[in-house]
């Protein structure tokens, strides 16, 4: 039988931070506020935090930390592309751990989010208690071609069809280029129409069967505007970072403890993301999902982020000279170190 998520999540603090004279952002903490500092990286970028995200880490041993990232969610200025790059984003997790007084923390993320994780871990291994890594994006050319280019338009051509409709022919060989002209152009009727547009295809790549729910929770207005603009944004720019930036730098953190799990059939994000990513981390362990897509709501994607949640308290952190670490209720746990 598959394990479901903890019960929804319950914040104990939330929090406003100015991260520079534009932007300032929207930070929740739930779970045990003396427990295993953990935060969540959502994806996109653009799309910010769900009710469903960190609730895979149980609330009596975690402390759990979201935040909508720049441009996203509760986070103001909405949907602002101004000093939104991945090195504005690392520096903000920088900044909400300096803000919270954390030492070390577990670092976690799905899809954009894994990306943003190995980055922040790869620039400050030395605050990163382990990685927690849901449908692993690396941000390279090949992984930006396959979603955006040609590759999965080959998996779902109907979808793909009202894709690329409102392009002009001539100028499909570059759909990023040609939606961020739409997306940040003077039209705005054309732009909130290539906003639905590329929420709807990204939609229809999330799960092995078709899932209505996910639909329409990506064409809300809101959602589908912060999304479109943000991801064509960073996406356009290869997230930032050199072509093949993170495996490159893989040995930077190849002593941290990483879980990594991903769907066999996720259309969105490879597995080969997963399979390559695992092979030059040594300290990786990859948990495959055999059935699973890239859609957070899956059953068994699920059941093995909960279970890989619970065997991370379990046996890969400590409390000082302890062996176990307390539920909420207990003392005080301390600083966290790795078993070796």
């Amino acid at each position: 039988m598959y394990r479901d998520f903890y019960p929804e999540r319950v914040s104990f603090a939330q929090h406003r931070l100015q991260v520079s004279d534009i932007h300032n952002l929207y930070i929740e903490e739930c779970g045990n506020p003396q427990g295993i500092p953990v935060i969540w990286c959502h994806g996109g970028p653009g799309s910010g935090c769900y009710p469903s995200h960190g609730r895979q880490f149980d609330p009596a041993y975690y402390r759990v930390i979201l935040f909508d990232q720049r441009g996203s969610g509760k986070s103001t200025p909405f949907a602002d592309i101004r000093e939104n790059t991945t090195h504005d984003l690392i520096e903000d997790m920088e900044k909400i751990r300096a803000h919270l007084g954390i030492d070390r923390w577990v670092v976690a993320g799905r899809s954009w989010g894994t990306t943003l994780s190995l980055l922040y871990a790869q620039k400050h291994p030395q605050h990163v208690a382990a990685l927690f890594l849901v449908a692993v994006f690396l941000c390279d050319k090949r992984a930006n071609q396959w979603l955006f280019q040609d590759g999965a338009s080959h998996v779902y051509p109907e979808a793909w069809s009202d894709f690329e409709a409102i392009v002009p022919p001539e100028q499909r060989t570059d759909m990023f280029g040609a939606y961020r002209r739409m997306l940040f152009g003077d039209d705005r009727s054309l732009g909130e129409k290539a906003a639905c547009a590329w929420s709807m295809w990204e939609a229809h790549t999330l799960s092995v069967l078709p899932d209505p729910s996910l639909i329409d929770t990506l064409s809300a207005p809101d959602a589908m505007l912060s999304l479109a603009r943000l991801e064509c944004h960073y996406l356009g720019h290869n997230g930032f970072i050199q072509e093949g930036q993170i495996l490159r730098d893989a040995p930077k953190i190849a002593p941290i403890p990483a879980t990594i799990i991903h769907g066999r059939h996720d259309m969105n994000c490879l597995y080969d993301n997963a399979w390559r990513l695992h092979k030059v981390l040594p300290a990786s362990e990859l948990v495959t999902v055999e059935m699973g897509g890239h859609a957070s709501n899956d059953p068994a994607t699920i059941d093995a982020q909960v279970k890989a949640a619970d065997a991370l308290r379990m046996s890969r952190l400590a409390v000082s000279d302890r062996s176990i670490i307390r539920p909420q209720g207990g003392p005080h746990l301390g600083n966290y170190r790795l078993h070796n």
